[in-house]
């Protein structure tokens, strides 16, 4: 998989500007604030339609203007293909690929895939479960990219069943249990759908990050992760996930009804992280939480490439700075020529010159993007 030309408008800080890629390995540099991770963003929209900055399509629009849009080229083994995503400060956005409007938002994702590994991963260890959630959500659209219409019916049945909750928080409960028993059993099959696949994810990746953390910790360090869903998991069968699902809405219903709030579902799970049976949130210093993300990262990559049968897009986001000498080496040898690579850094010092030697240098200065002479 190979990103040949890039293509911003009115994106960011990009007024109009055209990128065409010619390395293996492409390295970003400038200042701080200058749009080198406006551009990663870009081709991330492009992989999974979400963006780790998290914000809304209109703080993505340049300042004055009503749409952004971004296009790329992009080389696989079945062919050539054109992706257009066109973003708008009030409205939908839209993709289209090869030229052709796409309804169905669901069929345009899996076409180019990439991993994302910026400073900010650091708070997939240190931060809260919300963090982690989203973190394996984007990695599961990738996989199989259905994934993202099942998530989204299920946050809006989520959305639907807290506001009747919160409608009926301080009313008598006669009339309200044969709705509130739809929503539970829309609840329930949603969620069920959700539960089954982060288990299956986790179940393929975790194996594959171990490896890599033994790697790169010289096996003195055991790394688990392991998928803690907030409704017991004994068996990944639909039929007993549903039925836990309705069991556990019916312990926690006054709870519910007193709050206001769904308090059983996927919105609730957690994905645990161990180092040596200790949870690693807790667990010793900056080095070794930085490890394990690096095998989380390294283990993305390599899990999306055995199921797309293609390596993905690789984008690492001012990562250098926040690894010793010894990670980024060990980050720099696992991806050779493997991974089509963008780097951002705010200078060269991180790289030998082998490396230098076979990447293409393009220097960002607010919002302009200049070749090395």
């Amino acid at each position: 998989m190979y990103l040949k030309t890039l293509n911003l408008r009115q994106f960011r800080n990009y007024q109009d500007q055209k990128v065409e890629f010619n390395a293996a390995k492409t390295i970003l540099v400038g200042n701080n604030a200058q749009g080198k991770s406006n551009l990663l963003e870009a081709v991330e929209l492009l992989a999974t339609l979400r963006s780790h900055r998290m914000t809304r399509d209109r703080d993505l629009v340049q300042e004055g203007e009503a749409i952004a849009q971004i296009n790329a080229t992009l080389e696989r083994q079945t062919g050539v293909s054109d992706l257009t995503l066109t973003l708008r400060r009030n409205g939908r956005r839209s993709v289209a690929l090869n030229g052709e409007s796409i309804r169905r938002q669901m069929d345009f994702l899996g076409v180019l895939n990439a991993v994302q590994f910026s400073s900010l991963d650091l708070e997939l260890v240190r931060g809260g479960p919300e963090g982690r959630r989203n973190w394996l959500d984007t990695l599961l659209i990738q996989l199989e990219p259905v994934y993202a219409h099942i998530l989204h019916q299920y946050n809006h049945v989520l959305r639907q069943r807290n506001a009747f909750l919160k409608k009926t928080q301080d009313s008598a409960p006669r009339n309200q249990d044969s709705e509130l028993a739809v929503w539970d059993a829309q609840l329930a099959t949603t969620g069920t759908r959700v539960i089954r696949r982060r288990d299956r994810a986790i179940q393929r990746l975790a194996p594959i990050a171990s490896a890599w953390h033994a790697s790169i910790s010289g096996s003195t360090e055991v790394l688990q992760i392991k998928y803690v869903p907030n409704i017991p998991l004994e068996d990944n069968q639909p039929e007993e996930v549903q039925q836990a699902f309705l069991a556990k809405i019916q312990q926690r219903a006054i709870a519910e009804m007193h709050q206001g709030t769904t308090l059983v579902g996927p919105h609730r799970d957690e994905v645990e992280l161990t180092i040596n049976q200790t949870l690693a949130r807790q667990y010793g210093s900056q080095g070794q939480q930085r490890t394990l993300v690096l095998a989380l990262k390294l283990a993305e990559l390599q899990l999306i490439e055995e199921v797309v049968k293609e390596p993905p897009l690789l984008l690492l986001d001012d990562v250098l700075a926040e690894l010793d000498l010894s990670r980024q080496n060990q980050l720099l040898d696992a991806i050779q020529d493997r991974f089509q690579t963008l780097i951002t850094t705010t200078h060269l010092g991180s790289f030998d010159s082998q490396w230098l030697k076979s990447s293409q240098i393009l220097f960002v200065k607010a919002g302009e993007i200049i070749p090395q002479v």
